[in-house]
């Protein structure tokens, strides 16, 4: 699977970046985060896109992505320090550097110009230049042979190789001349092209891959030239047609590469096509990365859960150890009881040797040659002659026997060994009713969790939610619902909200004739640009307006004619301006067991898992069935899920159009 980006994604990725719709010139640099080790994100703000998110990967990726990790509770210092310098700064250009595998974004703030320079060869590195090209801050500083990455030092570029799209015939020939591999390896490592663009340039070429390029005539050397410009027209063209290609893995079709033009060597290879190679980029790099994440998640998650029966487990192996090796130490101490007298003679005699003056070998010798004659001697099985000890083999029973004691004091240590280790028993039974008590604990907690709340409520069939200050809201979903907001449910102590865009629902604060905080205003009016058709068309900010119930009528002006849902409105309207689209989903989990959704402060404030949303790709049910499978694997409960959190339920919480979810 390919690992890394190539020169020629970065040429595509550079041509993406800096034209056309998918460019981010003059895109606002807001914060930037670092996930992991050698990875770094940074939020932008695009032109007339919304908020989008440019990932970069020191030695391996960089592309704008969906598929995100999640930002650590504490920042590290490098984005830090990056956000010192260019956050809320505005991108000039984005280039390749002479067809290396260099990314170069050009910044601009408060006219201070700077550049970020992204290494994508291994093993990588990001450094942030000032307008003389100094280095202001790298992410990892490095010393190699000639070349120095650190504070203060100018950049300086790796040594160059050879241009593929600028190489002629006396660059080729020059380069086979002194190269000793064959004409695959020479193409792949002196023109930085990699060993699959090689491969596709002999294809193409006709020549053999495998024949030495000094053998190697003006002929095809010619037709590998010609190869080279047809290979990267695409990329000069701007004509790209990026692709993850995939191969049979084990009887399942998986990805291992990545493309932004099409390759004669993968025509019989299953393909998946990407409007933009910075689509399929992040298909193919962001996706797996997200989803590693996950499955640490997910381990993490099986790991809690395990606990309580993995420490039971060990429990339960203490207690058998400690109750066999008691029982061994209790046989020990009656076999020396059983043997006493044998045991007493036998640490005389040694006693009376040493006496003597014997040494120890000496004793060692004597007991040997005695084990034939002497039925005792054959007792022995060696001596410690450091410590005082023999080792006596009682009937198959090893006792460690110090001859400086008498026969009960040994037989007393044994016993005691084997008092301790009970003891040790009795402390881990009780360690397992503590375990037992725990696990019931849990269980009866998660039980308790499991209960449905089946009590209905005369708003839940309308879009609704409840503000972080306890007010409710609610609005219509289509022209029905909002003439029955406004005839039966709109009463004169109420707040009423609405857009000038057309498709957005008739929204009312149920004061309860109590005053209206500006958090609940603030929420009410995110949730009816956010629930109208300025979500539907990808937008992120939208106008609204308050009015007083009285306002409203169904009495048109003269010569005019209301549609069924539509009203007229009458004096004067509180605006408030450019509101940021945004919702949220959550799960109430005590007391009323349902799914809320609206704004992210209001859901935040009475629910659990919250899920954020934002404009996406994907249809109502599509993203409404991830947010499913995310509480399922959350609460690991699918049928309690199911009950208060189906698809369907919620759907309904979602704003209309297509959205993705937010990963914090």
């Amino acid at each position: 699977m390919k690992k890394e980006m190539t020169s020629a994604d970065v040429a595509a990725l550079a041509f993406e970046l800096s034209s056309g719709d998918t460019s981010i010139i003059d895109a606002k640099i807001a914060k930037i985060y670092q996930p992991a080790d050698d990875e770094i994100r940074i939020n932008l703000f695009v032109y007339n896109k919304g908020r989008d998110n440019l990932v970069i990967e020191a030695g391996k990726r960089a592309h704008m992505s969906q598929h995100l990790r999640p930002s650590p509770k504490l920042p590290q210092s490098f984005p830090m320090m990056l956000r010192k310098h260019i956050m809320a700064g505005r991108i000039t250009f984005v280039k390749q550097y002479d067809f290396d595998r260099i990314l170069e974004i050009g910044i601009v703030r408060g006219g201070v110009d700077t550049v970020l320079v992204i290494e994508l060869f291994s093993p990588g590195n990001i450094v942030l230049l000032d307008s003389e090209r100094k280095i202001i801050l790298p992410m990892k500083p490095v010393t190699f042979k000639g070349r120095r990455v650190r504070s203060g030092e100018v950049y300086q570029y790796p040594e160059a190789q050879i241009s593929p799209v600028d190489a002629g015939v006396e660059d080729l020939q020059e380069v086979f001349s002194g190269s000793d591999a064959d004409v695959v390896r020479t193409i792949a490592t002196r023109f930085n092209l990699g060993g699959v663009l090689a491969e596709e340039v002999c294809a193409r070429s006709g020549v053999n891959k495998a024949e030495p390029t000094k053998d190697v005539g003006p002929e095809a050397i010619g037709s590998i030239i010609t190869s080279l410009k047809d290979v990267f027209t695409p990329l000069l063209s701007g004509d790209l047609k990026p692709c993850v290609v995939k191969k049979d893995v084990k009887g399942e079709m998986q990805p291992f590469d990545v493309q932004p033009f099409e390759l004669a060597i993968y025509k019989d290879n299953e393909k998946s096509p990407f409007p933009t190679f910075n689509a399929a980029l992040d298909e193919f790099f962001g996706k797996k990365a997200a989803e590693s994440v996950q499955e640490q998640v997910t381990a993490v998650k099986k790991e809690k859960v395990n606990v309580f029966e993995r420490r039971l487990q060990k429990q339960e192996d203490a207690i058998k150890k400690f109750t066999k090796d008691a029982e061994k130490h209790t046989l020990v101490a009656e076999s020396i009881y059983a043997n006493y007298v044998e045991i007493e003679q036998i640490v005389g005699v040694l006693l009376q040797a040493r006496d003597k003056g014997y040494s120890w070998d000496e004793i060692r010798s004597i007991i040997k040659k005695a084990k034939e004659s002497v039925p005792a001697a054959k007792w022995i099985v060696s001596i410690d002659s450091a410590a005082g000890n023999i080792v006596l083999d009682l009937d198959g029973t090893k006792a460690t026997v110090d001859i400086k004691l008498t026969v009960p004091q040994n037989a007393q240590i044994y016993y005691d060994k084997a008092k301790k280790l009970t003891k040790k028993k009795d402390g881990a039974l009780k360690a397992i009713e503590d375990t037992k008590l725990a696990m019931q604990k849990k269980e009866k907690k998660a039980s308790g969790r499991r209960k449905v709340s089946t009590k209905k409520y005369w708003y839940e069939r309308f879009r609704w939610f409840t503000s972080s200050d306890g007010f409710l809201v609610v609005a219509g979903r289509d022209a029905d619902t909002n003439e029955e907001i406004v005839k039966k449910y709109m009463e004169k102590r109420d707040i009423v909200f609405h857009t000038q865009v057309p498709g957005a629902p008739i929204t009312v604060i149920k004061t309860m004739g109590k005053e209206v905080p500006e958090q609940t205003l603030q929420e009410t009016a995110q949730f009816v640009v956010s629930y109208s058709s300025v979500w539907k068309s990808g937008q992120f900010s939208g106008d609204c307006y308050w009015i007083k119930p009285e306002q409203v009528s169904k009495t048109p002006e003269s010569g005019e004619f209301l549609k069924k849902g539509s009203f007229v409105i009458r004096g004067e309207r509180t605006y408030f301006r450019d509101v940021e689209v945004g919702a949220a989903v959550a799960l109430e989990l005590e007391g009323n067991t349902r799914v809320i959704g609206g704004p992210l402060s209001a859901v935040s404030k009475s629910g659990q898992h919250v899920v954020e949303v934002v404009p996406g790709k994907f249809n109502q049910n599509d993203i409404a069935k991830k947010i499913y499978k995310i509480y399922v694997d959350k609460l690991g409960e699918p049928n309690f899920v199911k009950q208060i959190a189906s698809p369907d339920k919620i759907a309904m919480m979602l704003p209309p159009g297509e959205s993705d979810i937010k990963v914090q």
